[in-house]
């Protein structure tokens, strides 16, 4: 009998939820440990998910691709609505602390090209001084 025929076709058990929806058994415990699903549990401890389900890990997974943390998608996440394959906020205040996420994501994107920029410098600085090296012959040879 498979897990989603067990409780007369709504239901499913993890595994079936990991294979509808491409994320491992694993990171659905995580989900569920951070709150962002809240699947009944049988008195046999197993966990059963529903429709609903699939369609809150695949927000779970956009949500997390955009750069959201676990703790901003748990509060999100009761306000979003799919739209096609994207999600918008339905809470007015959900949209002002995407938007300040976002502020977040550029902040940390600029540090990161100054970071790079930097980075290069030093390479291209090294590979100045190999080159010259290079042309000079060993420095015990001067």
């Amino acid at each position: 009998m498979s897990e989603s025929n067990f409780c007369g076709g709504s239901h499913m058990f993890i595994g079936e939820l990991s294979k509808r929806t491409g994320v491992s058994t694993r990171s659905l415990r995580y989900y569920e440990q951070q709150g962002l699903l809240r699947p009944q549990r049988r008195a046999s401890g197993y966990r059963e998910f529903d429709e609903p389900d699939v369609a809150a890990v695949r927000r779970v997974r956009i949500l997390l691709a955009a750069g959201l943390n676990t703790d901003l998608i748990r509060e999100v996440l009761p306000c979003m609505t799919e739209e096609g394959a994207i999600l918008a906020p339905t809470c007015e205040e959900m949209a002002q602390d995407l938007e300040h996420e976002r502020e977040r994501l550029s902040r940390s994107i600029d540090q990161l090209q100054d970071a790079h920029a930097m980075l290069s410098s030093i390479i291209h600085a090294g590979e100045a001084i190999a080159a010259g090296a290079d042309r000079n012959g060993p420095p015990s040879s001067r």
